[in-house]
């Protein structure tokens, strides 16, 4: 039996997951991790980002990046998805549309209406743009529950 995850699995677990770490890289070619929230759409990794930010300005020098989830606290139950591809800004509303139906779905609960905020935290979250990862290749996979149990039962 393998570790490895299968694509639907692996698909299916970065459904599930709530935050991952999107890689980008500066113009000296150094890689920044950062967490973000996002959703899955047409197996590809769709989240948003705001205007001016140095985010927006690495995607535009260099649309490369990574991304990975990960979870489990004890060796046994280590479980992780990672992979790597071009981030592009989209730009189809129907995608958008989709995206941003996906996103409320997902995280309604965990975010402050916008009613609540501030006139600037209101404002600043209007300058938010629709991104997503295309991967390219392999997913890179692992479930550590697979061997832990392996001759348990």
């Amino acid at each position: 039996m393998s570790i490895r995850l299968s694509d639907d699995e692996a698909w299916s677990v970065l459904e599930q997951s709530h935050t991952g770490i999107l890689t980008t890289l500066r113009a000296d070619g150094a890689p920044i991790a950062l967490p973000i929230w996002f959703v899955v759409v047409d197996r590809t990794i769709c989240f948003t980002t705001f205007d001016g930010t140095k985010k927006v300005r690495r995607i535009a020098r260099d649309p490369r990046g990574s991304f990975l989830v990960e979870s489990g606290l004890k060796w046994a139950e280590l479980r992780a998805v990672h992979l790597s591809g071009s981030i592009e800004e989209i730009s189809d509303p129907a995608l958008i549309a989709v995206v941003e139906a996906a996103w409320d779905k997902k995280y309604q609960a965990f975010r402050t209406p916008q009613s609540e905020m501030p006139a600037a935290t209101q404002q600043h979250y209007a300058r938010k743009r629709p991104y997503r990862l295309v991967p390219h290749g392999k997913l890179l996979t692992w479930d550590n529950s697979r061997i832990a149990t392996r001759g348990s039962t």
